[in-house]
């Protein structure tokens, strides 16, 4: 009898962990093309309220993202709209969704941070390195202390939306705390979001 319980316990216990470990890599999969998509989202509406008008949007599952804008009459706005947008937008959903709904608020949660520090990072260290738009918002006459204090004040927000999460060790030493419904909603979340991306990004 406990030969058979132990026997049990083994499938059951390789299927938890199935969940959890799809569960982490779709999570993740889904942060970068969300993060990607809500920032050239702000590019795209800065350059239709400057007058600009928007050639493409580039939007590669596994590459960077990118928008033209041309002509481009007020490249500063167009260019920092992309970062603000990519911040922003996450966390109003965040703060959005209601307590009771507790696991997109979670994820939602996850996704903000990721923004948050992503854009951060991006914008912070791209002042040194001229890197995309941060080369644009400097030719455009953004100082660096600017894009270095964006970056100061959204990596540590990211970080601390992560926090309110609890220790990843506790996901990690606990599989069942994943529902086997939370995994498979956000890999196919991410399935549809990359086929929707290859389909819509700029060859």
């Amino acid at each position: 009898m406990r030969h058979e319980k132990k026997c049990e316990r083994g499938p059951i216990k390789s299927m938890q962990g199935f969940h959890q470990i799809l569960f982490i890599l779709s999570l993740m999969a889904l942060s970068w093309l969300t993060m990607m998509v809500v920032h050239e989202l702000g590019h795209v509406i800065g350059g239709m309220l400057t007058g600009g008008t928007v050639q493409y949007v580039a939007l590669p599952p596994f590459g960077i993202s990118r928008t033209h804008v041309s002509p481009n009459p007020h490249p500063a706005i167009v260019v920092w709209l992309g970062p603000l947008s990519g911040c922003a937008l996450p966390v109003a959903v965040f703060a959005w969704i209601g307590r009771r709904f507790l696991e997109r608020k979670n994820i939602a949660r996850f996704l903000a941070g990721f923004c948050l520090i992503a854009n951060g990072a991006y914008i912070a260290c791209g002042a040194v390195d001229r890197i995309g738009d941060c080369g644009v918002m400097l030719d455009t006459g953004t100082p660096i202390w600017v894009m270095i204090t964006f970056g100061v004040i959204t990596v540590p927000l990211g970080l601390y939306l992560w926090h309110g999460l609890g220790s990843l060790q506790r996901v990690l030493d606990d599989p069942p705390m994943i529902k086997p419904w939370l995994a498979y909603v956000v890999f196919f979340t991410w399935v549809m979001s990359i086929s929707l991306e290859f389909a819509l990004s700029a060859r």
